[in-house]
């Protein structure tokens, strides 16, 4: 595979931001592409985006557009948008022609409600023949934008793209491992959400360091049932983009789903939660094709079933959490 020298990234909020300026080193250009002008101009007059991570200043070598055809020209385009738009973002770019020899990266992390399939599954289903690989792992924007030591997992059926996404994303502070899992990986970086906010409702509740220390080894038992019954490999949630993702998005300040869980704990309605937050929460629209994934699969998933009850059937947090205690007792390992 040729050397990556310039790639689109799209998404200009905090996650395509802290990636415009992670890779801005190694490539010649770098254009984001933004569903919204005043963010756009702002990116190119003042090189800085002027609504995520405002404190972050961009290299010269970073552009920005709303015009997503000026990324067909670029032999990488990296999908940083919230999980509902990678559909149609995927459609606009086969829309217009993007070459079939164009490299995707998937940076979003959910499951698909509709149809219950990973982001690398709809852009297979809408790209046959490009090259597809994933980025995830305990990536928080906040942080890869300030340049804090980070380690990520790139993902690919493709060897050849995995290790040429491994040579351009590995930095002094960017270490990445490679993976073939490419379900695995996914599965991890979309079902964590759903437990962060579990996390986060735990801490506003005041159930203390031990219950939440409980409910995320719990998690994590969880998450690699059901990921495994829906095709990755246990040995993946064992690894930085399953047990090393949760945690981050449990415990940090910087997860949105611990920080809507915490407003939840506290006796927020969701409406509030969200308003506040003012971005998205992947783990809000995760937690209900989650859900039926998990239904469909046939697989027991206490947690994800008791967040699904107080995101969309209105049980009270604190109910739902007595509950989960008062479960039949279990051995461990199964």
């Amino acid at each position: 595979m040729t050397p990556i020298t310039s790639a689109a990234i799209l998404g200009a909020g905090s996650l395509g931001t802290a990636l415009a300026k992670l890779l801005s080193p190694k490539l010649e250009s770098i254009l984001l592409v933004s569903i919204d002008q005043s963010c756009a101009d702002g990116i190119n007059r003042d090189h800085r985006n002027p609504k995520y991570l405002t404190d972050i200043s961009l290299d010269v070598n970073v552009r920005a557009t709303t015009d997503h055809r000026e990324a067909l020209a670029m032999p990488l385009v990296i999908i940083a948008v919230p999980t509902v738009g990678v559909r149609s973002e995927a459609e606009k770019l086969a829309s217009l022609g993007l070459p079939v020899e164009t490299a995707l990266v998937s940076c979003s992390k959910g499951i698909e409600r509709e149809t219950g399939e990973r982001m690398s599954q709809i852009l297979r289903e809408v790209f046959p023949h490009n090259p597809i690989g994933i980025l995830t792992g305990p990536n928080h924007a906040e942080e890869i934008a300030r340049g804090l030591v980070t380690c990520a997992v790139v993902a690919s059926e493709n060897p050849q793209l995995a290790e040429a996404l491994q040579e351009l994303f590995t930095l002094p502070r960017f270490r990445v491992y490679t993976s073939d899992d490419v379900a695995g990986v996914e599965l991890g970086g979309a079902v964590k959400n759903v437990y962060a906010i579990a996390a986060g409702m735990a801490h506003g509740l005041g159930l203390g360091d031990n219950a939440v220390a409980a409910l995320v080894t719990r998690a994590l038992a969880e998450m690699t049932r059901l990921g495994t019954a829906l095709g990755g490999r246990s040995e993946t949630f064992a690894g930085l983009s399953g047990v090393g993702d949760l945690i981050v998005t449990c415990f940090s300040e910087h997860s949105r789903n611990h920080r809507v869980g915490l407003a939840l704990g506290k006796g927020q309605t969701l409406e509030e939660a969200m308003a506040s937050l003012g971005m998205v929460a992947e783990g809000v629209p995760n937690t209900l094709s989650i859900h039926e994934a998990a239904r469909k699969a046939g697989v027991r998933t206490p947690i994800i079933d008791a967040m699904y009850a107080i995101l969309y059937q209105n049980k009270p947090a604190a109910d739902a959490m007595r509950e989960l205690l008062a479960r039949d007792p279990r051995p461990e390992n199964s």
